[in-house]
């Protein structure tokens, strides 16, 4: 399948800010575009501004949140934990199919993860291992201030050790008028990771339209694979 699956150095590092971003952006541009996420946990979403993950997901992409993530749970917590405390098991081959499924009829799919990319979505089985089945290209958002090169470099190292291609770091949200800091921190991780680094900005409302112009400028085309 096409797209690019986006990754985090962290639990709220603007992952779903940047997947839907780019899936609206896309779909601006008249893409067929379907978008997934494997899990969702602790819901209802902290930030009562916005709607939670799966549905801004499906608002981007025109489709139905439980299509974009049938395995919710309310505690905020591992998946593997949240799916155990709620009785059930998650099961790897089952992800990969329901991506397979909401791709259908799509010319790119944009998977959202879940946490950073070790966190375990089963016992042994973790974000990582679900990108590698899923052979799509990786996006990683990160934080552009302190603490930002450590966190996103072992995060590119954990892809690449495993096989995976990481096509670029997206630094949100990026202030319009960055510190000497923030702009070392993204010259740093171009060069230390040899990746390309990009810029999303601060989005102030859960709007499509908004999200959609904000990624306008990003090279996405690029970054889909295979």
């Amino acid at each position: 399948m096409r797209g690019v699956f986006v990754t985090g150095t962290d639990t709220g590092a603007g992952k779903t800010i940047v997947a839907t971003a780019l899936a609206a952006t896309l779909t601006a541009r008249g893409v067929r575009v379907a978008a997934y996420k494997p899990v969702v946990t602790g819901e209802p979403h902290p930030d009562a501004g916005w709607p939670p993950d799966h549905e801004l997901l499906a608002a981007a992409t025109g489709s139905r949140s439980e299509l974009v993530t049938p395995l919710r749970f309310g505690l905020a917590a591992s998946p593997h934990l949240a799916a155990e405390l709620a009785g059930t098991t998650i099961v790897p081959r089952a992800l990969v199919d329901a991506a397979a499924a909401a791709a259908a009829g799509a010319s790119v799919l944009v998977v959202e993860g879940v946490g950073g990319l070790l966190v375990p979505l089963a016992l042994d089985y973790s974000v990582r291992d679900f990108a590698r089945d899923l052979g799509l290209p990786l996006v990683v958002a990160a934080r552009p201030g302190l603490g930002t090169i450590s966190h996103t470099r072992l995060t590119v190292e954990a892809a690449r050790a495993a096989g995976l291609d990481v096509r670029a770091v997206v630094l949100t949200p990026w202030p319009e008028v960055p510190s000497t800091m923030e702009q070392s921190n993204a010259q740093t991780i171009a060069h230390t990771c040899g990746v390309q680094v990009a810029f999303l900005p601060h989005v102030e409302h859960p709007e499509i339209g908004l999200l959609a112009a904000a990624a306008a400028s990003l090279p996405v085309e690029r970054w889909l694979g295979p």
